[in-house]
Formats: structure tokens, sequence, C-alpha cells
């Protein structure tokens, strides 16, 4: 009778893949190569070949054979069929040997020449990295579109800022907006760094030192839309700061969206009652008829978690990674990002379609904007800059009418103008004339007088507005070339001829 290790050798069996291997690591990492590289990873046997030929390294009728071979298997092979099997170590070997069926297992083997599955394995990552950055970029464009008509819209839309959670100062809606829309475009910035730093060539570098081979690495740069090479041989290998620059670009636009989102599920409320999401991006409860449950924005608050979390991941895989090749590290990390990539787009195309519908209660955010002693700020202003009171004693005057209004339950409005003038005369000879006092609890005035460089004035957010306006038309114009530049690019590696 076996003994238990005698048992579990014989399940695992006694040569490499053992059974546990293959089921817990090569079936898993197949299965992602699969979903993920298929396409890009015969965009770069093309590549590869073409210029194989082009360098006089192999014979240019041999590359066209083997260009029939990449094509027809690329072409003709179901993808979702595809299963992982113990003779083939991952996808790779499975499509070489594919390619072999159709042009000879020789003339299949030549499509290797000069490089290495690590210059390989970097490059595809790289190209699949960039198809997410771009679809995400044009999401975060047609997001901050929206997000620039609703704060044109609502430029004279007054409502309460917040600070420390508590009602600080009247603003507008497009004031608020505007500053959504400014952090989207830094997180924009941020992504199109990490971009330029993912879409540089790793191809040529082999598997660490080059090759004996005289092939052009700017060839296949070109060919594959690659901005630039990565020159350093062992930086090809060994950078995985492509990686971090990439999570921690997703992670800072998340946690920025996270937090705006969260404004947006308070001003939803029924106590709030600020803004009223359209009917198809919210749910009716299964038994309270009544409640309309903003399930578009609950959704987008948590996907974005799941999106930081998995590029918080991505990039704790890396930390203590050592200096060298790290693709096998990489067969782990990248669904990581993807999923990243693939949750924070989830989470900008929900939000365009809540934004873009959104409906706001003019009326009620400006009865709000007069409660709670908001403008009390513009009476110490008045008072130092009208009355050249120091401003201390002015913001004392300021803060004991505030607090007597808390106290007697009273808005500043309730207020006749002896009374406040009575309050005054406590501490200096002033009296306010009526117009001041009208002025002074107005959010009106107070947002119309704060005029300055990036104030709430309508006038000052029109300005600003029509600044990110232009100069969100030529970014989506160049975001459009360049993806059509890319596509471009591909169609004539798939029309390639000698």
């Amino acid at each position: 009778m076996m003994n238990k290790l005698e048992a579990f050798i014989q399940s695992e069996g006694t040569s490499f893949p053992g059974k546990t291997y293959i089921e817990e690591l090569l079936m898993p990492v197949f299965n992602d190569q699969r979903d993920y590289l298929f396409q890009v990873m015969f965009d770069i046997h093309r590549a590869h070949v073409i210029m194989l030929a082009e360098q006089g390294i192999i014979d240019k009728g041999e590359a066209e054979v083997m260009l029939v071979g990449i094509n027809l298997v690329a072409e003709t092979t179901d993808i979702g069929t595809l299963l992982y099997e113990p003779q083939f170590e991952d996808l790779f070997f499975m499509m070489e040997a594919k390619i072999g069926d159709e042009i000879g297992p020789e003339l299949a083997g030549k499509i290797h020449i000069g490089r290495s599955r690590n210059d390989m394995g970097i490059a595809m990552y790289r190209l699949v990295l960039r198809k997410h950055f771009i679809q995400l970029l044009g999401s975060a464009y047609q997001l901050g579109d929206a997000l620039l008509d609703q704060a044109e819209e609502h430029k004279e839309t007054y409502m309460t800022a917040y600070t420390h959670t508590q009602p600080a100062q009247p603003t507008t809606l497009g004031h608020y907006l505007l500053a959504v829309y400014d952090i989207l475009q830094r997180d924009i910035d941020r992504l199109w760094s990490a971009y330029e730093t993912v879409n540089r060539s790793a191809l040529g570098a082999a598997a660490l030192t080059t090759t004996g081979f005289p092939i052009s690495r700017e060839r296949t740069c070109e060919l594959l839309g690659f901005n630039r090479l990565i020159e350093n041989s062992y930086d090809c290998i060994g950078g995985a700061d492509y990686l971090l620059e990439t999570a921690s670009a997703l992670m800072t636009c998340m946690v920025n969206t996270g937090r705006w989102i969260q404004d947006f599920l308070q001003h939803v409320t029924r106590e709030f009652g600020t803004f009223y999401v359209a009917d198809p991006y919210v749910q009716c409860s299964s038994i309270m008829p009544q409640k309309r449950n903003p399930v578009s924005i609950e959704h987008s608050r948590s996907i974005a978690s799941s999106a930081y979390g998995d590029a918080l991941a991505a990039m704790n895989m890396v930390h203590n990674t050592p200096f060298g090749d790290i693709v096998d590290t990489e067969d782990d990390l990248q669904p990581h990002l993807y999923r990243s990539f693939g949750n924070a787009n989830r989470v900008m195309k929900l939000m365009h379609a809540v934004i873009r519908t959104l409906k706001v209660n003019k009326d009620h955010a400006e009865e709000m904007a007069n409660r709670s002693c908001i403008t009390i700020t513009e009476l110490a202003d008045t008072l130092s800059r009208d009355y050249s009171i120091s401003f201390r004693k002015a913001h004392s005057i300021a803060s004991y009418i505030s607090k007597r209004t808390v106290k007697e339950g009273k808005e500043l409005y309730e207020w006749k103008i002896d009374q406040i003038n009575e309050m005054i005369s406590g501490f200096v000879s002033v009296a306010l004339k009526e117009e001041e006092w009208k002025k002074i609890i107005s959010p009106e005035y107070f947002v119309k007088i704060r005029s300055i460089q990036g104030g709430p004035s309508p006038v000052e957010v029109q300005r600003m507005l029509e600044k990110r306006k232009e100069s969100l038309d030529q970014q989506t114009k160049n975001y459009q070339e360049l993806k059509n530049k890319l596509e471009n690019k591909r169609k004539q590696l798939l029309a390639f001829k000698f």
C-alpha cells in the first residue's frame, strides 16, 4: 500500500510540469494569454518577420510564406475554444506549433530568429496596455465634455460649498463642476504621461543582451506604432516602472473620481435634493416604491474602489521583484492592470451618462445657499474694506453675529438692519445701510464680487469655460488623430506585401 508521499507523486507526476503546477499556474496563465494577448502576439510575429526579411536575415520568399501562415492561424483560430495542452508551455508555443502545421516546423521555427520570449512578452504587455489607455482616455474626454456642458448651464446656479463637511460659503454649481473637470484633466495628463512611458518598444532586446543577428529594432518599433525604443536592452527586460507609472495614474484617477462621486451621492439624497438622476440610471426599491435608488452612482463608487485595488495589487507585485527578467511576474500581474483599466472605463462611462442627463433643482440649491450664515464672510470683508476696520476685529463681529443667529434659530436674512447695527455697535461705531446688508446676505452678490482669477463669479467661470472648451476641442482632435494613426498602422501591418 502506497504512503501519502508516494500517492501524491503518482498523482502529480515525476517530471515538469506537475499536476498542481499545471492547474494552479500554467492553465490560469494560458487563459489570461488567450484572453488578452492573442491578437498582439500575432502582430509582433508579423512585424518581426517583415523586419527579418528586410534585413536579409531570411529570404523574402520565406517571409511571404511565413506571413501567410501567421495570418491563416490568426484568422481561423477560434480563441474561445483554446484550452491549455500540457505539451505546450504556453500560448506562444501552441501557436508556433499551429503555424508549423501550416508552413512546416522548420520555417515556423525561423520566425523566432533574433528574439526571445522575454522581449516579445514585454512588447505584448505594452501593446495591450496601450489599447487600454486609448479606450480609457476616450471615455475620460467624454466625461470632461459633459462636465463642461453642465458647468456652462449652471454658472449662475447658486449653491452651498462645504469645508469640513459643513456649509462654508456660496458658490455656483458651474464653479464646482469646473473644479471636478480640472482634476479630471490632471488625471488625463497623468494617463498620457504613463501612456508615453508604456508606448516604447522592447523588441530586439531578446533575452537580455540583444542578439548577434543584424536585426533592426527601429523597424519593428515603427511597424507596431511604438513611439520610441527602450534603448538599453537590460532596461527592456528588467525595467518595471512602466507598470508602476500605469498603476499610479489609475489609482490617482480613481481616488479623485471616487471623492466627487461621494459628493454626488449626498446631493441626490431627499434631504439635499440638489441633483435629480435621470430615470434610466435609477432603480426602484423592491419593497419601497417611493424610492429612487441612485444605483448608477453607487456602483460607480464601488467600481472605482475595485479599479484602485487592482492597480494597487499590480504595484505591490512589482515590489521586491528582482531587477532582471520580470516576464513571469508579469504573467500574474498584468490581468490586475487590465481589470483596473476595465473598471475605470466603466466608471467614466457610467458617470458620463449620469452627468450628461442630470437635472438640477436650482431653486432648492439657492434656498440652501441662503441658510447657515454662509455669506457672513462678506460682513467681515465689508467692514474691513469699506469702513477700515481691522480684519481680525471685523471677523470677531461677524463671528458674534453668526453665533447669535444660530443660537436664536434664525437665518441671516431674518435680521432687521437696526438689529444688526445694534450688535455691531457693541464693537465699533459703524452703522450699515439697508442696501449694504442686503448685499451681505445675498449669495448672488457674494459670488458676483468674487471675480478674482479662478473665482466663482459667472463672468470668471465663463472665461474659464471658454478656455477649457477650446483646450478640450484640441485635445480630442489630437486624441482622434492618434487613434486613427494607430488603427492605420495596424491595417498597414495586416496588409503588408513585399
